[in-house]
């Protein structure tokens, strides 16, 4: 019998770094085996699992638009570059033996299913684990953004938010040894306080529909009960709601 916890559907946002391992840049196997095992003990748990995955190891978007390059194709590639990731992570999934889905917000029919909220509500109570890529399908959007919107859409009890670090701070921690850390904050004052560890676009719409987020670091994932590492009440991250 799978353990019963007071979460049962997260929506896990991962940094497409993950999958780079000791690369500079791309893809690395080992990595998406690591990150797919991970996946697989929180499902394993008893959750119902949708990942979103960013596609910076291997193209950023508004790096080229600084470098003149129109922010709108520039994002395109950006997005594109999500997809790759998916299937990569998806491919890991299935060679040890997890039902799981890729779902494009970009049109890419020989590639992956295009997101329909309908279809991924149904795929995830059939224990399907769903990795969601293209971002928002749109220019200017974040792939914090797109967490946001996928959480809302499938009704994900909380937003699981990977980092470098173990919450969020008043200052960047990895700069400033003075730093502190809130264990548990508000939407309004994570906006009020121009906290960076999500964009404002994304806090928002959380903070619209109720969805809490939970930041943590990613190295809890690679624990043998990552479920107990990352969400409260034994988490060592923050808890972002409308609480404080």
């Amino acid at each position: 019998m799978p353990k019963q916890y007071p979460y049962k559907r997260i929506l896990l946002k991962l940094s497409g770094e993950l999958l780079m391992g000791g690369q500079n840049f791309g893809i690395d196997q080992n990595a998406c085996d690591k990150v797919a095992n991970a996946l697989i003990k929180l499902q394993q748990a008893g959750l119902e699992v949708a990942v979103v995955i960013g596609g910076g190891n291997i193209f950023r978007g508004i790096q080229l638009n600084m470098e003149g390059i129109s922010r709108t194709p520039a994002d395109q590639m950006g997005m594109l570059a999500t997809l790759m990731n998916g299937v990569a992570l998806q491919q890991a999934l299935e060679a040890r033996g997890c039902d799981s889905k890729v779902m494009t917000a970009l049109e890419c029919p020989k590639v992956a299913e295009s997101f329909n909220y309908r279809n991924a509500i149904q795929a995830l109570n059939l224990g399907t684990l769903l990795i969601f890529v293209g971002g928002t399908g749109n220019p200017y959007f974040t792939t914090d953004t797109a967490a946001a919107l996928r959480g809302a859409e499938i009704n994900a009890d909380i937003l699981l938010k990977a980092t470098k670090v173990d919450g969020i701070y008043d200052k960047d921690p990895l700069k400033n040894s003075d730093a502190k850390k809130y264990d548990h904050i508000s939407y309004a004052r994570v906006l009020a306080e121009k906290l960076a560890v999500m964009d404002a676009t994304a806090i928002s719409l959380c903070q619209y529909n109720g969805l809490p987020i939970l930041v943590f670091n990613m190295q809890r994932l690679f624990t043998d009960d990552p479920y107990r590492q990352i969400l409260p009440p034994q988490s060592q991250g923050t808890l972002v709601d409308a609480n404080q």
